[in-house]
């Protein structure tokens, strides 16, 4: 079974190598793709990595790479590292773009066969996770040139399945906010229970006490969005980066599956 979960010490520090990112709220710096950050230590550890946020690296510490790292560097290239390497890095990095998506694809498709609701599809679930995993185990070459927008969109049309077969049975008023842009906007105390979020940018949004029970998150931009006191529990889809982009604090109400981010504020235990 892949692995879904990262595991830094046996990754090449890609995650600090092949994304680009630019000056912003997210990030103190410009940096290119495929440049390596500043902050990466000769043994790809993270120099500041402690203490990402308040060096300005929000960004980073909410990112997730699904366990992309590890498979990249361990199996597909057997422990070749791109700096001992060079002439693999190109490759090696195109490789991480596409393992991360195929990784993220895994990641839903694992959670969908968790849901009761979507039971009529589980065999069409099953097959869907296992052809991207066996995708995952491509040879460098054959990953590289992987037309992975269109595996994407076929999983993708299956997951919306399962969404529709789960949200049926909610009775909130979220209807559909697919893409929606909703930066920065007041939906505090708002009923989205069952609201299909796919891809609305909430960046900023204040949803303090809003109903979220049984909303599908993928792909939602979370960043900076006020989750607290709201309820998030049975919504799909949902991974933890997101939350960690997000804020909250103790009295938001999440999936089990889910934990509360560091720097939200902890729970009130009584004196």
């Amino acid at each position: 079974m892949t692995t879904l979960r990262a595991d830094c010490e046996r990754c090449f520090g890609l995650c600090c190598v092949v994304p680009a990112f630019s000056v912003s709220a997210d990030f103190a710096i410009d940096k290119e793709a495929g440049q390596p950050c500043p902050n990466l230590r000769p043994g790809f550890r993270c120099a500041i990595h402690d203490h990402l946020r308040r060096a300005g690296f929000g960004g980073c510490a909410a990112y997730d790479c699904f366990g992309a790292g590890q498979k990249v560097a361990q199996v597909t290239f057997g422990g070749q590292d791109w700096r001992r390497e060079p002439a693999i890095a190109d490759q090696m990095f195109a490789v991480f773009t596409v393992m991360r998506q195929l990784h993220e694809l895994l990641w839903y498709l694992s959670e969908a066969l968790t849901l009761p609701p979507a039971g009529p599809l589980h065999d069409e679930l099953s097959r869907a996770f296992a052809a991207t995993e066996r995708l995952g185990y491509g040879s460098p070459g054959a990953l590289a040139a992987l037309d992975v927008s269109a595996h994407r969109r076929t999983v993708n049309t299956l997951l919306l399945r399962a969404s529709e077969l789960v949200r049926a049975g909610t009775r909130g008023q979220g209807g559909d906010l697919s893409g929606a842009d909703l930066i920065g906007k007041n939906l505090r105390g708002a009923d989205l229970a069952g609201a299909s979020l796919r891809g609305a940018r909430l960046i900023g949004a204040d949803l303090r006490g809003a109903d979220l029970r049984m909303a599908d998150f993928t792909g939602a931009d979370l960043r900076g969005a006020d989750l607290g006191g709201a309820d998030l529990t049975g919504s799909i889809f949902l991974t933890q980066a997101q939350l960690d982009a997000a804020k909250g604090g103790p009295h938001t109400r999440l999936p089990p599956s889910l934990t509360s981010p560091a720097h939200w504020p902890p729970p009130v235990t009584a004196g």
